[in-house]
């Protein structure tokens, strides 16, 4: 049964007021209204998560449904020692890198095409008070650095755009990119200078 099918009565459920723990410990017990609630706490940050890394709503949301079924199909192995959201982020993060991976094979994807590349979603990063010229310089930019990203090596890339997404410290990118604190560190400055010499 998919996780969403029982989405109609989930809203006025009494879980509505159990925490998340609770909650997995219902879906682990085949209570499929509680993965449901999780799944309305939780969309609007892993849909955010995902198109952070993925750059574009349709390949944002086929990222957030594939980790939320992920999550269900394998909710047994949340052990609880992360919190379930992090546990959440994390699967959002490499269903949202597997779907970039297929999408840069694609023989009628070019990632020199900008329409490899949402255009609203470059746009609502710019500052609206900005003028019409620095806006245009703003969202040039912009597309070259996603690009210039997506030429980098993989284990170089990923770091990056693990970085991009969750927007936080080295050691929880590290974390998230099952790496070491110094090796994370050592891939985003060769990233960067890898991403200086070709935006320069």
């Amino acid at each position: 049964m998919s996780p969403y099918s029982c989405s109609a009565g989930a809203n006025s459920s009494p879980l509505k007021h159990a925490d998340d723990m609770q909650l997995v410990s219902a879906a682990k017990s085949g209570e499929h209204h509680a993965f449901v609630e999780l799944f309305h706490r939780h969309s609007a940050k892993i849909l955010r998560t995902t198109l952070r890394v993925t750059g574009n709503h349709h390949d944002a949301e086929d990222a957030m449904q594939d980790a939320f079924l992920n999550a269900y199909a394998h909710i047994a192995k949340f052990d609880g020692r992360a919190q379930f959201g992090s546990w959440l982020i994390r699967i959002a993060i490499n269903s949202s890198l597997i779907i970039l991976r297929k999408r840069r094979i694609r023989p009628e994807t070019s990632i020199d095409s900008s329409s490899d590349i949402d255009s609203s979603y470059v746009w609502n990063l710019i500052d609206s008070s900005a003028d019409i010229e620095t806006h245009y310089f703003i969202y040039e930019r912009t597309l070259r650095l996603r690009k210039a990203i997506g030429r980098l090596p993989p284990k170089l890339r990923s770091v990056v755009e693990i970085q991009q997404a969750r927007d936080g410290s080295l050691k929880e990118t590290a974390e998230f990119a099952n790496l070491s604190v110094a090796a994370a560190k050592s891939r985003l400055l060769r990233a960067r200078q890898a991403l200086r010499r070709t935006l320069v």
